[in-house]
């Protein structure tokens, strides 16, 4: 166990398949969708529902966080409504992650069984082709003689496109009432495993749509495909070249180059170059950083571009590294952090690991047991405190960045990189902020530290990070509770920029250097 900001996972985590043979005359495997998504007894899920808030009670500390009591009480009251009757594996996840989603954690993650996302998998059930969110619509984001990259979906299967993006927001988790990667996401990353979920397995899809300026609507029907078909697919969208720009799994993972000689651009596309302060990945990250703030120093650079769009989160301390060249203030990590039950396990039995992969052995199990103590050595009153040598002072560094700074954030901003940004906007000289709210919160979160379990019966699992943090962020009039980085410059990308494929948001910033020199 590393002490780790989570990533959102808003991506779905690489799960271990494994596949339950049912012999079926004569002699043939079975693999259908009533094995793995079995019909589950009330007293079955009753017991699940049951063990899933006193989990929770007991080791979320997030738990009531931007819910009251109250609140808390009221949706178990209908989930535990909602169980009365029998119902199947993925009906009973789907109130699962209704549950999971309204605690306001970006870092809860909720999944079903390996084997029934492994069934799903192996179905040519999906939706082969890709979408994109663009002004609150579905945009058509495909390469193909069927419909033109452009036109808006109406509906999929009679769905209409409103009702196919809400129904899922329960899938994206977020830190407080943000709801900005929920809006994007359910566009952008629902139609893969999601949709099946959802909607289950499609033999063909009826795309009604229009195409781009015209007004009468047409409608397409096309064979659903497999799984590596639709990833090849996606591969070769319309938007690919402006996607990939802020990719962490394409670009590296940090990088430096200038603009024109009045502007660099510094990108972080995922905090995961180092796993801590003793990995010897850090010192080569932490030299890099020092000589970018060198050449824009040397090089008297007076705009600087930093883009950590995309940017999922990652590892403690590496988020620090560049705060320090471009401030005057000291700061913290955080002001509070702490979890509420001490260095043991709580419902040990029922505890998978921290990584959904694999369950964690009793070896690694009694070394992340020493880990909680080094950090949370003393509980009293309910709260188990984080020991002060895991919240150093971090001070400004030279040479500093005296210029002017232009921060790039989006939607799926998160954890670590969302706690970056907090301290930018908190802290840093001369910023200016552009792009879309993050996911992650500007005051606070629940982060580094997961634990996962399964249920019993369900064997649904789920995730969440158990120390409560309160970042060492100032209130800000424009920064309500709840909510992520508000930027000073609300920026989506614009259909004309995705149609010609320009980065709306980097051109932005471009024009704003512009109108100021």
């Amino acid at each position: 166990m590393k002490r780790i900001l989570v990533l959102l996972l808003i991506t779905h985590q690489c799960w271990a398949q494994s596949s339950t043979n049912v012999a079926r005359p004569p002699k043939q495997p079975a693999d259908s969708m009533s094995i793995y998504n079995r019909q589950l007894r009330p007293d079955e899920m009753k017991q699940d529902l049951q063990l899933f808030l006193d989990i929770r009670k007991k080791a979320n500390s997030g738990l009531y966080r931007y819910r009251t009591e109250k609140q808390i009480d009221s949706i178990y009251k209908w989930a535990f409504t909602e169980a009365r009757k029998p119902m199947s594996t993925l009906d009973f996840y789907k109130i699962m992650l209704q549950l999971t989603d309204f605690e306001g954690s970006c870092h809860n993650y909720t999944e079903p069984q390996a084997d029934l996302v492994g069934y799903f998998n192996r179905q040519r059930g999906f939706f082969p082709f890709a979408l994109k969110y663009i002004d609150g619509k579905m945009i058509f984001n495909s390469k193909t003689d069927k419909i033109p990259v452009g036109a808006r979906v109406l509906s999929i299967n009679g769905v209409p496109d409103k009702q196919l993006m809400q129904s899922f927001y329960k899938y994206m988790t977020a830190d407080g009432f943000t709801v900005t990667q929920k809006q994007a996401g359910s566009v952008n990353r629902s139609f893969g495993l999601r949709y099946l979920y959802e909607y289950g397995i499609k033999d063909s899809f009826a795309i009604r749509f229009t195409a781009p300026g015209a007004t009468r609507p047409q409608t397409v029907t096309v064979p659903a495909v497999s799984l590596d078909e639709r990833n090849a697919s996606l591969v070769l969208r319309h938007s690919a070249p402006v996607d990939s720009v802020i990719d962490y799994k394409v670009q590296p993972k940090y990088s430096f180059s200038m603009v024109n000689p009045s502007t660099g651009l510094l990108s972080l596309r995922i905090f995961t170059m180092a796993d801590d302060a003793n990995d010897p990945r850090f010192a080569v990250y932490v030299s890099f950083i020092d000589s970018v703030f060198k050449v824009l120093a040397n090089n008297n650079v007076p705009n600087l571009i930093l883009d950590i769009r995309g940017n999922p989160g990652g590892s403690d301390p590496t988020f620090e590294q560049p705060m320090m060249y471009l401030t005057d203030s000291s700061f913290r990590e955080n002001t509070t952090a702490y979890n509420i039950f001490g260095n043991g396990i709580p419902y040990e039995e029922y505890f998978w690991g921290v990584s959904t992969a694999a369950r964690m052995d009793s070896a690694a199990k009694a070394e992340g047991k020493l880990m909680l103590k080094d950090y949370f050595p003393v509980f009293e009153h309910g709260r188990s405190m984080q020991d002060a040598r895991h919240n150093p002072v971090y001070h400004p560094k030279s040479p500093g960045f005296k210029g002017k700074l232009y921060l790039l954030i989006d939607e799926d901003v998160a954890s670590a990189a969302s706690h970056l940004a907090s301290l930018v906007k908190a802290y840093a000289r001369n910023v200016t902020t552009v792009g879309v709210e993050t996911v992650g919160g500007y005051y606070g979160h629940n982060g580094h530290m997961a634990l996962i379990y399964e249920l019993p019966h369900s064997k649904i699992k789920t995730k969440f990070s158990i120390v409560y943090v309160i970042q060492d962020a100032p209130v800000k009039p424009d920064q309500p509770e709840g909510r992520g980085i508000i930027p000073d410059h609300t920026v989506w990308p614009s259909f004309d920029d995705f149609i010609q494929n320009r980065d709306t948001q980097m051109e932005y910033v471009l024009k704003l250097i512009k109108g100021k020199s």
